[in-house]
């Protein structure tokens, strides 16, 4: 019995895709084999055969290289950002095929789908390597999933790029084979605190969900805040699972802040705590959603109550990054949407596995570690350099606003697309 898998099949242009599928059925016993729970989505195997044809063309009797990946394509928590990271990586793939693969053999992703659950996350994690026995592994979605399974990584000596993680204290606990893509998650509120500082907000107010990405984001703010010159106001954690914020808005409501930022890693929460300040009259000059206030889910939830909304950001599609418009572009022609950060992220981080590969001739962790270290480049994402614990030390974050529907760069200056709309005017006059 074929084992349950997503392996990595793009839907391909048909002039250009000479591949086929074929669908094969799992049993129970091996979904419990996996722990994980019974999705109907993991009642198809999904087998490529047959290699993406344009130009150069990897030679059939090369087996592929597969790599391995854990994405949360199901689960409350992480579905919607894990399906983006799953386009990109399948569009990456897609892409190093068509010129010709890496050390003449085509890449293949091998993806399964953690349910956004890190212990199942951690499980696959040890059957892609152990089991499977995939040529390398690339990073599942988001800090948490990624924190755990770099234990599994560490163990067996597995480089393993993490395109869709950024929160500091991961890169903290002496692990040697993780590789950071994106500017650390504490620094998603400078361009946000900078503008406010430059237009004379004094007072800023801060509310998170209790994790580890809000809890670093909200923390960034504060030392922030400090450094530009605002006093923290107010600061309050809520529990996970929480629908109604109106006490909590009423509280900081109370506080009079001139700027307020809401962390959560729940794209709900910061729908919910957006619709609900227009509920409890919370007015504030700045608003900030991070981090995914970023995401185009979120405008397409709440449309004209999104605008004037900032949010930290580690990419934007008009950026004039190497290869960014060509791989907007071509993400929007093969997924009919646009791509978000995750996308972006996943695309680089296979990109950069590629290059890395094709450069040392090998797929031996501490070769491709070593050349990871002392490189300076840029990829679709920004500028990209690791430090000895391969924490990122050159991408920097972004500032957006939603303008008219659109995300509009608005910090740094020297990348900005647009101007800042500057105050938010009160929700009694939208």
């Amino acid at each position: 019995m074929s084992r349950p898998k997503y392996l990595g099949s793009c839907c391909c242009v048909p002039r250009v895709d000479h591949g086929r599928q074929v669908l094969i059925p799992v049993n129970s016993t091996t979904e419990r084999r996996l722990g994980m729970k019974s999705y109907s989505l993991h009642s198809f195997v999904v087998v490529l055969f047959g290699v993406l044809v344009i130009g150069a063309q990897p030679s059939t009797a090369q087996q592929p290289i597969q790599l391995g990946v854990s994405l949360s394509i199901t689960g409350k928590q992480y579905s919607i950002q894990g399906g983006y990271g799953r386009e990109g990586y399948l569009l990456c793939q897609k892409h190093v095929n068509a010129q010709g693969g890496v050390l003449g053999r085509p890449i293949e992703f091998v993806i399964y789908d953690d349910g956004s659950d890190e212990k199942t996350a951690v499980r696959l994690y040890e059957k892609l390597i152990a089991e499977d026995k995939v040529d390398a592994v690339l990073g599942p979605y988001g800090s948490a999933i990624t924190d755990a399974v770099a234990d599994v990584t560490e163990k067996h000596r597995k480089l393993m790029i993490a395109p869709m993680a950024a929160t500091t204290s991961i890169w903290e606990k002496g692990r040697r084979y993780l590789i950071m893509m994106f500017a650390p998650v504490e620094g998603l509120s400078e361009g946000l605190l900078d503008l406010a500082a430059r237009n004379g907000l004094k007072r800023l107010a801060v509310i998170k969900l209790d994790g580890l990405v809000a809890n670093a984001a909200a923390k960034g703010a504060s030392e922030l805040a400090k450094r530009n010159g605002l006093e923290l106001v107010y600061s309050e954690t809520y529990p996970n699972g929480t629908t109604d914020f109106s006490d909590l808005l009423n509280k900081v409501k109370a506080t009079k802040p001139d700027v307020l930022v809401a962390a959560s890693i729940r794209l709900q929460d910061l729908v919910t705590i957006t619709r609900q300040m227009r509920g409890v009259g919370l007015n504030v000059a700045m608003f900030s959603a991070v981090p995914y206030g970023l995401l185009p889910d979120y405008y397409k939830q709440l449309g004209k109550e999104a605008e004037f909304v900032y949010s930290g950001s580690f990419w934007e599609t008009g950026l004039a990054y190497p290869g960014n418009r060509e791989f907007v572009a071509s993400y929007e022609k093969e997924f009919n949407r646009a791509p978000a950060v995750q996308s972006a992220g996943a695309y680089a981080g296979c990109q950069l596995l590629a290059e890395m590969v094709r450069r040392t001739r090998s797929l031996d962790s501490d070769k491709l570690r070593e050349a990871l270290l002392t490189l300076k480049t840029k990829t679709v994402v920004g500028d990209f350099a690791v430090d000895e614990r391969g924490f990122q030390i050159a991408h920097k974050a972004i500032t957006i606003q939603w303008q008219d529907g659109k995300q509009v760069v608005v910090w740094p200056d020297e990348l900005a697309s647009g101007k800042v709309r500057f105050p938010t005017p009160p929700w009694s006059g939208r």
